[in-house]
Formats: C-alpha cells, sequence, structure tokens
C-alpha cells in the first residue's frame, strides 16, 4: 500500500499537493531486519523499473515518535468534506478498499 496508494515515492519533498522536508518520502525502520527488508524491496522496485524514475523513499531509524496533535487525530473522518480530504485522502482510502478488500479487518 506504500508504495502502490499512499504517496508517489519518486517525488522528494512532495506528496500530491503538499511540499517540504515534512512530506518527503520515508520508512521508519525500529531493526536491522526491517532496514534489510524495506532496503531489499526498493532495490527490487528499482530493478523491476516499477516507477518511471528512481525510489527516492528514504529509510531511517525511528529514534522517536510524536503524537499528532488533537486536532489531527481522526480528522478525515470529523471533516469528511473539506476539500484537502474529498480530492487526496478520500481517493487513497476508496482505492485501498478496493485493492486490499481481503486484507482489511471487519468490525
Amino acid at each position: 500500500m506504500f508504495f502502490s496508494i499512499a504517496h508517489d515515492p519518486t517525488t522528494r519533498d512532495r506528496q500530491g499537493p503538499d511540499v517540504g522536508k515534512q512530506y518527503r518520502s520515508v520508512i521508519f525502520y525500529l531493526d536491522d531486519e526491517q532496514r534489510r527488508t524495506a532496503d531489499a524491496y526498493i532495490k527490487q522496485l528499482d530493478t523491476a523499473k516499477v516507477f518511471d524514475a528512481p525510489i527516492v523513499t528514504e529509510v531511517t531509524k525511528l529514534d522517536r515518535f510524536y503524537p499528532g496533535e488533537d486536532y489531527h487525530q481522526d480528522y478525515a473522518e470529523r471533516n469528511p468534506s473539506q476539500p484537502y480530504i474529498v480530492y487526496n485522502a478520500a481517493p487513497k482510502v476508496q482505492k485501498v478498499r478496493k485493492y486490499f478488500a481481503d486484507r482489511m479487518k471487519v468490525g
């Protein structure tokens, strides 16, 4: 889902209309196995030329996590008609439901 729906992993510091380092493509890993898995998958996708440009996704060790502010929690659910949600987030959710329905938890 990360590489196929969530964003464009070939675009540095940009996702859709959002621009800046905080919008970079990055995978945060917790241990060496996760790092190796991410690196191997990126190499596999690049070798297969799945995308028209090389993947620029960073693979970086997670050293700390900051929860988002309260107003960011459940934002799409609380603001379903907000234009950003309608044009950017909701279509991605629809794709996940369509292509990964067999992997979704019900209930």
